[in-house]
């Protein structure tokens, strides 16, 4: 049944208000799947930045997610950005909020990639913003942002349709900004796994939505040759990947570095000349080491008035483990004490290569006019890929697409995370209690604890040098990954689905048992702790979706009834009522 469709509502307040909220969110249900809120901000001559409009008007924004949106969807003045200019921007919720209104948010994060699950804490905003002349203003200018609020990362799929959407909405203001959202209400919700027709604005953008159950590094969408839609679907090859050469064509020859920094979650700071290189780095970066998860906060584009700056500038503590992407020189001499630092300039060229920035000391970031460079001390564990970079290079020279180039970048990285990942997966499977241990009249036995030595003993027959021709210390590396806030994030990850593996396992062998059997010789007090115990195992499999077949969870249900059938009539009532 498509709970959009459903008009039951139950359990809900009866009064008119009641009502009302139902209806505005069963109007909104589509919608909020795909995005929190839309807002436009403008400039106020006596405000600032503010607010102009909030769609739905009954979405709820603390005053402080309102100031931090206002402040982040402008580029600040130091990026000169006259035009139109895109970006995005990642804030925390405020503490206390509610959750999305969309409540299939389970069901989506089970199926979606680690890395395209729905921020729980988290929105993303994604910006269009034009600074034109106009004599009719007082400032000379006319300033305003078209901002997308969603717990999505989908930036390629939002940033598209906001250049659909943004141009039309300049001119014609908040009418067409209502048909936009009421159209959006209109789409199916984002399920992992399908290829989807959004209708927008007389366009159809056609995506297929990642699952965690693809190939890694498969190809992209292609259009479907079966459908013969009118007008012919504008076709989105990616709904989050970002053009990974582009973004790093400047510091392509220390993407080992850069690697190795992303996956040990160090702190970083990207200084960039917009707000657009400042988020499209950030994110090409946290998605370098895709399929593995980044755990640690990052924040595409950060300003002096983030209800975060005191926090992660404070020069008390050692920095925090996040990547800021900023454009305010104000901060070379806030950061002055990061680790690490990637200075970009505007794009130069050397011949037909794009110039490549130098590693320098941080001590050399002082003034303000820091040239372009990747400040740091940090020493690679392992050696540079030579082969790769001089394959890019010569892709350059050659006039290579950038999608081309991209793709090449993209598989290089995606290799190297997996021969990372897949000796502690290796391992991690080997802590798994074997399946004929488990038996249906005892709890399911203990996944044995993860031991950092006892791993390293496996390195040397089922290493990374298996899959990586990459030499170099990968065993200082393990050992520094270890304590970063990733290897937390994907071990806890990881145990909890082999926890619920375990469950299920547990649930289909109750289910090959002869229950019947096994009560004849046993007591009341035992048969009625079976029924209460095995109805809990039910109850747990359905709120937490454990991945085990229907038909075992209706096997059970009706073994729970035969079992309570064998009891005294006395008793059945009672134990079926609850």
């Amino acid at each position: 049944m498509d709970p959009f469709d459903s008009t039951e509502t139950q359990g809900y307040d009866k009064s008119e208000k009641g009502a009302e909220n139902i209806a505005t969110r069963l109007q909104w249900a589509r919608f909020s799947s795909w995005l929190e809120c839309v807002c436009v901000v403008t400039f106020d001559l006596e405000l600032g930045q503010a607010i102009e409009l909030v769609y739905p008007h009954d979405v709820k924004l603390t005053e402080k997610e309102k100031t931090s949106i206002c402040y982040l969807s402008f580029p600040d003045s130091y990026s000169g950005c006259l035009g139109d200019t895109q970006f995005s921007f990642r804030v925390r919720q405020s503490v206390g909020q509610k959750g999305s209104w969309f409540r299939d948010d389970d069901a989506y994060n089970r199926d979606a990639p680690g890395t395209l699950q729905r921020e729980p804490a988290h929105y993303y905003g994604y910006v269009y913003f034009r600074q034109v002349k106009d004599g009719s203003v007082k400032r000379g200018y006319f300033q305003k942002s078209l901002v997308l609020v969603s717990r999505l990362p989908y930036i390629n799929l939002f940033q598209s349709l906001l250049k659909l959407v943004a141009p039309e909405y300049f001119e014609k203001l908040e009418p067409c900004l209502e048909a936009v959202c009421n159209e959006i209400d209109q789409w199916p919700s984002p399920v992992p796994g399908q290829t989807l027709n959004l209708p927008i604005m007389g366009v159809v953008m056609q995506v297929r939505i990642p699952s965690k159950h693809d190939k890694p590094g498969g190809s992209p969408l292609k259009q479907s040759q079966k459908e013969n839609l009118l007008p012919a679907p504008v076709v989105l090859p990616t709904v989050h990947e970002l053009d990974l050469f582009k973004c790093f064509q400047s510091v392509l020859i220390h993407i080992q570095m850069l690697w190795e920094l992303m996956l040990l979650g160090e702190p970083l700071v990207v200084m960039a000349p917009s707000p657009t290189v400042s988020s499209e780095t950030v994110l090409a970066l946290v998605s370098s080491i895709s399929p593995l998860r980044y755990c640690c906060d990052h924040r595409p584009y950060f300003t002096i008035h983030d209800s975060e700056f005191k926090e992660y500038t404070s020069r008390t503590q050692a920095p925090p483990n996040v990547i800021l992407g900023v454009t305010n020189p104000f901060f070379i001499k806030t950061f002055q004490h990061w680790p690490h630092i990637i200075r970009l300039g505007d794009l130069k060229m050397s011949g037909d290569l794009p110039k490549q920035v130098k590693v320098k000391k941080l001590a050399k970031l002082k003034s303000l006019d820091t040239k372009p460079g990747v400040y740091t001390a940090y020493k690679t564990f392992l050696h540079k890929d030579k082969a790769l970079i001089k394959r890019l290079l010569k892709g350059i020279q050659r006039k290579r697409p950038s999608e081309v180039q991209s793709a090449i970048l993209r598989r290089h990285l995606l290799e190297l995370t997996q021969s990372f990942i897949i000796p502690l997966e290796r391992y991690l499977a080997s802590l798994m209690p074997l399946q004929k241990s488990v038996t249906p009249w005892k709890t399911p036995p203990q996944i044995r604890p993860f031991s950092q030595e006892e791993f390293m003993g496996t390195l040397d027959h089922a290493g990374p040098q298996l899959t990586s021709v990459l030499k170099g210390d990968w065993i200082g590396l393990y050992r520094r990954f270890f304590r970063s806030p990733n290897f937390d994030g994907w071990y806890r990850l990881r145990h909890k689905e082999m926890t619920q593996k375990l469950e299920c396992l547990h649930l289909e062998v109750i289910c090959e048992a002869d229950l019947l059997d096994w009560i004849k010789d046993k007591s009341e007090v035992e048969i009625v702790d079976l029924v209460l115990k095995l109805r809990e195992k039910l109850m747990k499999a359905r709120r937490q979706q454990l991945p085990v077949k229907e038909e075992v969870l209706e096997k059970l249900e009706s073994y729970i009834g035969m079992v309570i059938g064998s009891l005294p009539e006395d008793l059945q009532p009672v134990l079926r009522r609850h």
